[in-house]
């Protein structure tokens, strides 16, 4: 049986207080679930969620961390600082730090060979804009930021590396992504791995769907092949609508 890997992106919602009621539901609601499951609340958030989730089946994860070990770095959290406080996997790439935030593909890489040299699990974020996509560029845009982010990353370190497809064209624009067209990106990834790497690690690696995912679309999209899990971002935020898709297929 095919188990999926359901993340929740909390970004910059919730006080300590809702986040760590919200952890307390999702820890007793996915008590018997078998799917792997990671939440990543804001920084300031961390701590008192990683209390609450010590012990139970739910990774702690991390929004971003800074491509800089440690130093003079104002406003930046260090990849020693989330280990310190228990995180165990970091969201990199993500679609609104590339556009509002302009990260590059060159940075993401420094903070993803940095983050795997430490021991973290990473998830990547790849994806096309809406323009991108209707000049018939998304196959082309997901593989230039695939093999530009994960450059001098060795096979080995590849097993902690899972990449969530984003469709930015299909968030908040009114236009869909169906399962077709993200299992045809999915699978256009795997390509792209077996080119980088080899067949294995293309079967192998866990590729999430990351574009508005929510119960009423959670079970068209993961009974796709090539479609693992979910990076799940509104969806997240409310336990009655994150726990019916972190339970799919238990």
């Amino acid at each position: 049986m095919k188990r999926y890997y359901i993340a929740a992106n909390w970004k910059m919602h919730m006080t300590r207080l809702e986040a760590c009621k919200l952890a307390e539901q999702m820890r007793e609601g996915l008590k018997d679930g078998k799917n792997k499951y990671m939440i990543a609340p804001s920084f300031t958030l961390l701590q008192g969620v990683a209390k609450i989730l010590q012990g139970s089946n739910i990774l702690l994860g991390a929004q971003n961390m800074s491509a800089e070990e440690k130093g003079a770095h104002t406003g930046e959290v260090s990849v020693l600082q989330l280990l310190d406080v228990g995180v165990k996997t970091v969201i990199l790439g993500h679609s609104e730090r590339r556009h509002n935030y302009c990260e590059t593909d060159s940075l993401i890489n420094k903070k993803v060979k940095l983050a795997l040299r430490h021991g973290l699990e990473v998830i990547l974020c790849v994806g096309e804009l809406l323009e991108e996509r209707e000049a018939g560029k998304a196959e082309e845009v997901c593989e230039a930021q695939i093999i530009n982010c994960l450059a001098d990353v060795s096979a080995e370190h590849l097993k902690k590396v899972t990449i969530a497809y984003e469709p930015v064209w299909a968030i908040g624009t009114g236009k869909n992504a169906t399962p077709e067209d993200a299992d045809l990106i999915h699978s256009y990834i795997r390509d792209v791995l077996k080119k980088m790497y080899n067949e294995k690690i293309s079967k192998d690696m866990i590729i999430q769907y990351g574009g508005s995912m929510k119960p009423e679309n959670a079970e068209g999209l993961l009974k796709k092949e090539n479609i693992d899990g979910g990076l799940i971002g509104g969806a997240g935020l409310k336990s009655e609508t994150f726990l019916p898709i972190a339970m799919f297929g238990c």
